[in-house]
Formats: structure tokens, sequence, C-alpha cells
């Protein structure tokens, strides 16, 4: 087979390759350049979204592989990355500017739901991609604390200006009312806050905005069905059953209101002390598996008991703790299983696009 025989069939070959986003063919997208095929060797720049780069490892191995069976006479395939830039659509009514809103959810308080909310964000935007935080838990508002976040939003060009960490805009209701004052709102005010967190704050352009919900099933998530059309949903739970049955609760809450359980994470799964190296499974291990199975949902993986990470989310210190390798790749497994969780939708339902995301 000559070298332009093997280039020719790798281009039609792109027909059969869907990009991850937007589950069209890489051959409609141009996102395939700088063709290169000498003795039977191909090379190619394969490029992709922020939100992609995410999981960049994993699409060009599975594009080798698939254009080693699709090709017979090619020898290797050389295949670099490089950004590729596809801004996200307004999403619903409201203008904000996001391809994935994902919303954090647990059917219980006290199972680490905010924390995983913001450690999520922390993570994906480690990875390379452009996210955003808003704090929906109205009446207990901890991200501030966590990400050691002070001081009052302003409002410039008729829109709120988020409080940063590092690049990533924050909204929370803990920036508007003292640390210690609570929050007694009627159902209609803090569907109002809500609407006015999404749609009057200078977001930018995003591929993630998480949502850390409020704990149970209020009426957030309808409020929040009604205004931007949601991706999915992230359950946060425990081993325990007591916490396994609290989930089970949250995940019908989103199912009455259409919004699709993109997967469930176990958190405090199993503790391993430093000094010997042995692992104590305190709240029982596996629970949040077996309910993934249950309900067919993706299980997006375990997050282990870390006293570092409590410690520095005390601490306000929380983005500093990811820094350390060995504390955030369980975060990263998590992360990039929910990417895959996302694409794997667009895959089997090309109108479900990342422009109607939402972590649960």
């Amino acid at each position: 087979m000559t070298d332009l025989e093997i280039h020719q069939q790798l281009q039609k070959a792109l027909d059969g390759f869907k990009d991850p986003e937007t589950g069209r063919p890489l051959s409609k997208t141009g996102q395939v350049t700088d063709w290169v095929v000498a003795d039977g060797h191909g090379k190619c720049t394969l490029r992709l979204t922020s939100m992609i780069r995410t999981i960049e490892t994993e699409v060009v191995q599975r594009l080798e592989s698939y254009l080693h069976s699709q090709v017979p006479g090619l020898k290797s395939i050389e295949i670099r990355v490089d950004d590729f830039d596809r801004p996200a659509q307004p999403l619903g009514t409201i203008g904000l500017t996001a391809k994935a809103v994902i919303a954090v959810a647990a059917g219980k308080g006290g199972v680490g739901k905010s924390t995983l909310a913001a450690a999520i964000a922390l993570t994906l935007e480690k990875l390379g991609a452009k996210v955003g935080l808003m704090d929906a838990d109205i009446y207990g508002p901890s991200v501030p604390h966590m990400l050691g976040l002070e001081g009052r939003p302003q409002i410039a060009d008729s829109k709120i200006q988020p409080i940063r960490s590092g690049t990533m805009p924050v909204m929370s209701m803990g920036f508007l009312i003292e640390r210690d004052q609570a929050v007694a709102w009627r159902g209609p005010m803090l569907n109002g806050s809500i609407t006015q967190f999404l749609r009057d704050t200078a977001w930018g352009d995003l591929d993630f905005l998480i949502i850390d919900m409020p704990p149970g099933t209020g009426d957030v998530a309808i409020t929040l069905s009604q205004l931007i059309p949601l991706t999915g949903a992230v359950i946060v739970c425990t081993p325990q059953e007591v916490a396994l049955l609290d989930a089970g609760k949250a995940i019908s809450m989103f199912e009455k209101t259409k919004i699709p359980i993109l997967g469930i994470v176990e958190n405090m799964s199993g503790f391993t002390d430093p000094e010997t190296g042995k692992t104590f499974d305190i709240f029982g291990r596996g629970g949040a598996r077996q309910k993934a199975d249950q309900i067919a949902a993706p299980f997006l993986g375990e997050i282990p008991i870390q006293m570092v990470v409590r410690s520095q989310a005390d601490e306000g210190k929380l983005a500093q703790a990811l820094k350390d390798p060995t504390i955030s790749k369980p975060f990263e497994d998590v992360c990039r299983a929910l990417v895959r969780a996302i694409t794997a939708r667009i895959a089997t339902d090309p109108l479900a696009k990342i422009s109607l995301p939402v972590l649960g």
C-alpha cells in the first residue's frame, strides 16, 4: 500500500470516529490536521477543546487504536494534541454560556457534598477546563470558607462580579451574609436567589459550571430545570446503608424532574493509616457502587478519607491541598469518569450536546 493510499484511508477512517464533545465525525469538524505519511508511518494533529483535554490521553489512545484497526498498511501513527476553540452556546433564556452545568447533590447532609463539589471544580480547572462554581446550598454556604474566599461581589456592567479562586469564578450566598448569620427564607426567595446567581453573575464562557446543591430533596432542582437545560446530576453518598437510602431519594427527585443521573461517587470510602499503611473501612465500602449498578448509572469512583483534605478545607486551603498529586489523584479519577459519562450521553444521543450540562 502506497503512502498516498494510506493517507486517503486515514482521512476516510475519520468518518467513523466521533468528536467526544459534539458526537459529530472528526471528518466533519476540522479537528484533525497536518497529515504526513512517510514509509507507512503517519503523523497528524488532533485539536481538542479545553473541555475534552481533561481526558485527552484516553481520546488519543482510542484514536490511535481505531486508526490502526481501520488502515492495515499503517505501521505507526503519531498524534500531536493542540487546542481547538469552540465557544459555549447560551443556555435557556438567561444567557448563561456553559458547555456543562453540573449539579452535585446528596440525599442528606454530612456526606462531604460541598467539599466534593469544590474539589471537582478545582480539579477540572487543574486538568485544563474553564470552570465556574456556584454554591446553591443557600442555608449552609460553606464553599467560601473552604476556598478561603472573602469579600462582597461588586456590580459592573449590570452584572454581579463573582469572587475568584485563582481564575475560577465563584458565587455563593456566603459572600452576601455574615458568617454566623442564618438564612430563613421560604421557597420563592430561595428560588429568586438561585435565578439571580445564574442569570446575573458574570460567569464568562465556561466548559463546566459546578453547582453545589442543598442537601435533601428540596425544590432547587425544579428551579434549575426550569431555568436551564441540565445535563445531569452527580450523587454523593457514603457507604453506610442509611446514606444509601437517602441517596435513593435524591436520585428519585432528579428522575422526577427529568434530570439525568451522570453518576454516583462514594465519599469517605476507607481510611489508610499513614504510619502502618493499613486501610480501615470505617463506614463500610462498596455501597455506592452497588447503588449505581441498581439504577444502571455510572459509578464515578471512591474518595478515601484524607486527613489533609479535611484540615486544609477547614483552614480555607482546599486548593493548596489538591496541588499534591497523591491527594488529588482520586478526585482526578472522578473528574475524568464524569467527563466520560457526559461524552457517553452525547455518543448515544447527539442532541444532548454538552451545551446542556449539570453536575448533581
